[in-house]
């Protein structure tokens, strides 16, 4: 059985994934509800980090810069460097943006791995 992202064949015990489009519309969704929020974000969080978020069941990454509340500069290909990195599989990173998925929870449970230091990490908690 061919196996697509299109959910509208889906049949029961199908295993989709989303979709690289996907993955990449859902950061940019984020990086547009963390610049509506910047102002109020910025005056509580100094963060200004590389970020780079891989998307293990793609095979895929995706880097930009956390500034000022803000996602900038986000495009396609990793960030070995980045100071905050984010692995997570493609539906997961889907419905964390979405809101269906608790990211503290989701890290907690190994759904989700954080890289980033201590600090950093609580911050960023207050902004996902």
């Amino acid at each position: 059985m061919d196996v697509t992202a299109d959910s509208s064949h889906k049949q029961p015990g199908d295993v989709l994934m989303a979709t690289v489009d996907e993955c990449r519309a859902a950061l940019h969704q984020l990086a547009k509800r963390l610049a509506a929020n910047a102002a109020e974000a910025s005056q509580k969080l100094d963060l200004d980090r590389s970020l780079a978020c891989r998307v293990t069941d793609l095979g895929v990454a995706f880097h930009g810069r956390l500034a000022g509340g803000q996602i900038e500069g986000l495009a396609d290909g990793d960030d070995p460097s980045a100071k905050i990195k984010l692995t997570l599989s493609s539906d997961d990173l889907v419905a964390l943006v979405n809101g269906q998925l608790n990211v503290a929870s989701a890290w907690a449970s190994g759904r989700i791995k954080i890289d980033a230091g201590v600090f950093d990490l609580l911050k960023l908690r207050k902004l996902l």
